[in-house]
């Protein structure tokens, strides 16, 4: 052995606590997501924990997926954000916090997975469609919020991505 060698912590994906919320918080503020305020992320780890998956490394959350089912429509899991630090991207995270997702009891009706996404986001775009291929299903994209609905001059129109159907 040359004294070199690297040890490699595995990823742990779970459901967030409230203890959680700040972090996720943090590992937005440092990113170019839309930042909400703290109270969100705390109040989705205690009421959407079901909904809502973290991925950690050594303890630290490194990647997270906030999201809920619309009480009108049980049959979809809407994704409000996906969050994945810098350290981890181009690892597959978002893909593997998705599969988590749809994999829980909770999300056992749901047969589609729908987010808002910007045009420019092409990031988020090939996670939704790749997830569609994974599901060997459809992805649909179409308008949702026009940019003139959000205040100020800077916000894009948000276009939603519809994953389904999923049959798992």
């Amino acid at each position: 052995m040359n004294g070199n060698t690297t040890t490699v912590t595995p990823l742990t994906i779970e459901k967030p606590t409230v203890e959680d919320g700040a972090a996720m918080w943090e590992l937005v503020k440092n990113s170019t997501l839309d930042l909400n305020s703290s109270y969100k992320y705390i109040m989705m780890c205690e009421f959407f924990a079901e909904t809502c998956v973290v991925a950690k490394e050594d303890d630290k959350v490194v990647g997270f997926v906030t999201a809920f089912i619309p009480p009108e429509r049980q049959d979809v899991v809407f994704v409000w954000q996906v969050g994945v630090d810098a350290s981890q991207r181009g690892k597959g995270v978002a893909s593997k916090l998705l599969h988590e997702l749809l994999s829980r009891e909770a999300c056992k009706d749901v047969r589609y997975l729908e987010a808002t996404v910007t045009p420019t986001n092409q990031a988020s775009q090939s996670l939704f469609r790749r997830i569609a291929r994974d599901f060997n299903t459809d992805c649909s994209v179409y308008d949702c919020f026009p940019e003139e609905l959000f205040p100020g001059d800077d916000h894009e129109a948000e276009l939603t991505f519809r994953v389904g159907p999923i049959e798992k």
